[in-house]
């Protein structure tokens, strides 16, 4: 039961911690884009 709960807990932080750079990732591509498209004005 123990080793269950570890598991479980390891592939939810993993999951979050790609969701949160996922994330940030994504808002700095769509930024860099508003950027580009602003210069090119």
């Amino acid at each position: 039961m123990f080793l269950d709960t570890v598991v479980i807990a390891g592939i939810g932080t993993v999951v979050l911690m790609l969701a949160f750079f996922g994330g940030v990732g994504l808002f700095i591509w769509k930024d860099s884009h508003k950027k580009a498209v602003a210069k090119a004005k």
